[in-house]
């Protein structure tokens, strides 16, 4: 792999449809030639894809990046599986490679103070539905096509194979964002479960944060270009800190939310009372351009570094 050009397996990062099959190549990829990192499975999607956490360092403070929790920001993925081969070919002392290109890794935070999780695909499921559209073998076909108005592109659905938007299933005020939303059923977005964490995909990432304990966690999105750090008043004072520590590293506006409730960063924060980052990566109408993927990861990795180092910072 060629990380000097930007490429992965022959291919240029910014020409790769990022889905399950490419990631599943690039995680066994990175598990074989680097011993040093630790690899898991946290649960499994409605069809029974794995959804897959990969490790680096082993420091004391605790960080989870992870990225495609809505199907049609899958761009989120690709973003951070480069990130993952950079930090593997970083200066670490386990893997005796040399950082290159843009800014440096921070080997030293990583192998002494850090120990990052990352998530890439946690919703692999609606990934692929918006790549290759609905399996007509599914027993969800049928209703995928209803849900959908029976539109030919799924190239809109932020959902998991069951309809549900998996950034409206956590258990911070999920009932206010039901009734914000006022949907009754399944569909291509917005619509927050029968009940909270009903979902697996939702449920196996809220089971992994409580196991791990993490001090800091960042979730990718697209787009906007902006870093959203609150929650309800109950972030802790260092949450803005931090988010002008990662605007000033991508050139992102760090906006105060309001009226926003049941996602990720929403039940870390109120959960934990810890710092937890919404990152809305890109400008456009989502799914981003692939092409686009460079660009955006120019200034995504130099957040990510601020991130690793932030995270160090809380210990």
């Amino acid at each position: 792999m060629d990380h000097g050009t930007g490429k992965a397996g022959g291919k240029e990062w910014d020409s790769l449809q990022y889905g399950p099959e490419r990631l599943e190549a690039d995680v066994e990829y990175l598990q074989r030639r680097n011993p040093f990192l630790e690899v898991k499975t946290i649960g499994y999607s409605v069809a029974g894809r794995p959804i897959r956490a990969i490790r680096f360092g082993s420091g004391p403070a605790l960080l989870q990046i992870n990225a495609s929790v809505h199907a049609n920001e899958w761009i989120t993925s690709l973003l951070l599986m480069r990130f993952a081969y950079e930090l593997a070919e970083a200066a670490l002392p386990e893997a005796g490679g040399h950082a290159q290109h843009g800014q440096m890794l921070p080997a030293e935070v990583l192998a002494k103070q850090v120990k990052v999780w990352l998530v890439p695909m946690v919703n692999p499921d609606g990934v692929e539905l918006v790549l290759s559209g609905p399996d007509p073998a599914s027993p969800l076909y049928a209703d995928l096509l209803r849900w959908h108005g029976h539109e030919g592109s799924f190239h809109d659905w932020k959902a998991n194979l069951n309809g549900v938007d998996l950034n409206d299933q956590f258990p911070a005020h999920w009932e206010d964002e039901v009734r914000r939303r006022g949907l009754n059923g399944p569909g291509p977005r917005d619509y927050p479960g029968s009940a909270p964490l009903s979902e697996p995909e939702a449920r196996a990432l809220a089971d992994f944060t409580e196991a791990e304990n993490f001090d800091m966690v960042v979730a990718l999105h697209t787009q906007g270009e902006e870093i959203y750090w609150n929650y309800r008043g109950l972030e802790p004072p260092v949450s803005e800190r931090i988010a002008l520590r990662l605007a000033g590293a991508s050139g992102y506006n760090p906006v105060k939310l309001t009226e926003s409730d049941a996602g990720f960063k929403d039940w870390f924060i109120q959960r934990f009372n810890r710092p937890g980052f919404t990152i809305e990566a890109g400008r456009g109408v989502n799914p981003l351009p692939v092409e686009e993927a460079g660009a955006i990861y120019s200034r995504i990795k130099p957040l990510l570094v601020e991130a690793l180092k932030a995270a160090a910072s809380l210990k």
